[in-house]
């Protein structure tokens, strides 16, 4: 090994390329003409084991500096939600994720880190970065070229920043919607989950991985998470989220494992395990499911992610955890906050034989394996030439066109499309003027928030502009307009939630929401109720007020694309990606008496 690569590579990592070196060009692993496979061996043979439980170390943000990361060989950081830096602004971003991956550089082998967040509806975090609607919402739109194309923007606003690594699309298939990550999903049938995942996968990663605007997908979590019973779950006060999935394998083969199929046939190359149980064991221990199903049976040679923390739940002894883990097949191991400790108890069970040095072999030439498909040694840092399409006006075209095709129509008794020539409509609820009610949970920070949270068009906004010389007049809580309206619309539903803290009981609307409802009914001609949320909600006396109901789910930062299908610019083509209750008696999937409210697939259309 020739002295000081990993200074010359520091020192060459410019504006994301690797300029060529006399150093360099000696190196087999650095030689992007090599296949993969043999770069993974000769760097593989030249590490020690430090440096190998360095790469299976991936670490949160705060939790460490940039001369730690060289100093213990970090294979990956990563923004949590929320997880930004002082400044949030893309520079800023792309200034910090270029400052953690010049540490790595400057390591003896130089090798890459992988920068990872959660993208999960656009770069989210981001400040600025355009907001998609949430999963659930392109589930309803039921279109995985749209999918893709929203993937693949954001990719673009992602990769700008230096973040090549994406924690998305979760391909859960949802069995009840009382858990507080149903909108994280595309709905609650296998087939339009595995559809929408594997086109999400394309998206990302795009038609070359080694582009330097494709970023690493990564579905989760594997497997089964969608299928956990209500009051199964142990962690915190959570009700559902990270329970049991009280399921045979016949059924978690037939329902939650498709998406998983379908995603590595797209191309995925990173999965992330689940915080569930299965038979017994937490998932962040099962070597039959990961071992033997994911990586044998399915073929799988990518590498496996754990989830926050997740070999954590495995039991109570730290030591005994990560030999769980690390044995059970998982090759990267989220480590937030006490990542020496783990990499003093890796380093100790290898030298124990708790751990086989071959396992330690395989899950670093998966890892490396990948950054070579990512094309990292080549494109270290952050592409900034593409900071301009960070909240681009293309991209947000683009998400108001998302927007429209995710809304739902459940009635409609002659109240849409809004009439032009109405004389004066009466906007009311708290959703209707808040850009972080309608962005909803993983926005900027982990668990989202109301108010100003980033740049974009409120639904009040684009009614307003859509509406011309139509007077608009905004009332959040209905009940103080003096005037008669020809039309009321009400912008009511859920708060930004995320996880476990949104699994809920009751998914009934507020008696504020009921309350303006009611009082814009008595001031209007015409009442429009739109719904912001990320699950059907038992909707009692609200639907019988109305004289027509949408479903917007949660749009995002771009508003204006509901008054599009209000107003009838866009026809109404969104179809319930999950069964909607007439009561709580029929949840989960399947249980209780009755016809629901509304099957799985519905949706009305406006003839013109």
């Amino acid at each position: 090994m020739q002295p000081g690569l990993g200074l010359v590579l520091a020192l060459t990592a410019c504006g994301g390329e690797i300029e060529p070196s006399p150093v360099a060009s000696a190196v087999a692993y650095l030689d992007a003409a090599l296949a993969a496979e043999a770069r993974v061996d000769d760097l593989l043979a030249r590490m020690s084991l430090a440096e190998k439980v360095g790469q299976m170390t991936l670490v949160e943000k705060d939790s460490i500096g940039e001369a730690a990361v060289a100093d213990s060989f970090i294979g990956g950081v990563l923004s949590g939600g929320g997880g930004t830096p002082a400044s949030n602004t893309p520079e800023d971003w792309a200034d910090m994720v270029d400052g953690f991956q010049q540490a790595a550089l400057g390591t003896r082998l130089g090798i890459p880190i992988l920068y990872g967040a959660d993208g999960v509806h656009g770069h989210s975090n981001v400040r600025g970065a355009v907001i998609f609607p949430h999963q659930v919402g392109l589930g309803a739109a039921g279109d995985p070229a749209l999918v893709e194309e929203i993937a693949r923007a954001t990719a673009t606003e992602m990769a700008a920043t230096g973040v090549r690594w994406n924690y998305a699309p979760v391909v859960a298939v949802p069995q009840d919607i009382r858990w507080g990550r149903a909108y994280e999903s595309y709905g609650e049938l296998t087939e339009l989950v595995s559809e929408l995942g594997a086109a999400s996968v394309r998206g990302l990663q795009g038609p070359q991985l080694d582009d330097p605007a494709a970023v690493l997908a990564t579905p989760k979590h594997f497997v089964g998470d969608g299928g956990t019973s209500w009051g199964s779950a142990t962690t915190n006060d959570y009700l559902i989220d990270q329970g049991v999935t009280e399921v045979g394998e016949e059924t978690l083969r037939a329902v939650h494992l498709p998406p998983y199929v379908a995603a590595i046939e797209a191309g995925a190359r990173s999965l992330m395990v689940s915080f569930s149980s299965w038979g017994g064991l937490r998932m962040h221990a099962q070597q039959y499911l990961i071992t033997d199903v994911l990586k044998d049976e399915l073929e799988f040679d990518g590498f496996v992610v754990s989830d926050w923390g997740g070999i954590e739940q495995i039991s109570g002894d730290r030591y005994a955890n990560v030999v769980t883990g690390v044995n059970a097949g998982i090759d990267m191991v989220m480590v937030p906050y006490e990542y020496a400790a783990f990499i003093g108890d890796l380093t100790a069970a290898v030298e124990a034989g708790d751990v086989a040095q071959e396992r330690i072999d395989d899950a670093v030439r998966r890892i490396l394996r990948v950054k070579f498909e990512l094309g990292l040694f080549e494109h270290p840092s952050a592409e900034r030439g593409l900071l301009a399409e960070v909240g681009s006006g293309d991209h947000r075209a683009l998400a108001r066109r998302a927007v429209a095709a995710s809304a739902v129509l459940l009635e409609n008794h002659g109240a849409l499309p809004v009439p032009t020539a109405a004389g004066r409509i009466l906007v009311a609820g708290d959703a209707a003027d808040d850009m972080g009610i309608q962005c909803g949970g993983w926005t900027i920070s982990w668990q989202g928030m109301p108010g100003p949270v980033t740049e974009g068009t409120t639904i009040l906004e684009g009614i307003q502009a859509r509406a011309g010389s139509v007077e608009v007049a905004y009332d959040a809580a209905g009940d103080g307009a003096a005037e008669p309206a020809d039309v009321g619309i009400v912008v009511v539903g859920e708060e930004p939630y995320a996880e476990g803290v949104g699994d809920d009981p009751d998914l009934v609307l507020s008696d504020a929401d009921l309350a303006t409802i009611r009082a814009v009914r008595e001031r209007s001609e015409r009442l429009i109720v739109v719904l912001v949320t990320g699950r059907p909600l038992i909707l009692g006396e609200a639907v019988e007020l109305a004289d027509a109901v949408v479903v917007a789910w949660l749009p995002g930062s771009e508003g204006a694309g509901v008054a599009d299908v209000l107003f009838g610019d866009v026809p109404f083509g969104g179809r319930l990606p999950y069964t909607w209750p007439d009561s709580l008696a029929q949840l989960p999937l399947g249980a209780g008496t009755g016809d629901p409210r509304y099957p799985s697939g519905f949706g009305l259309t406006v003839e013109p």
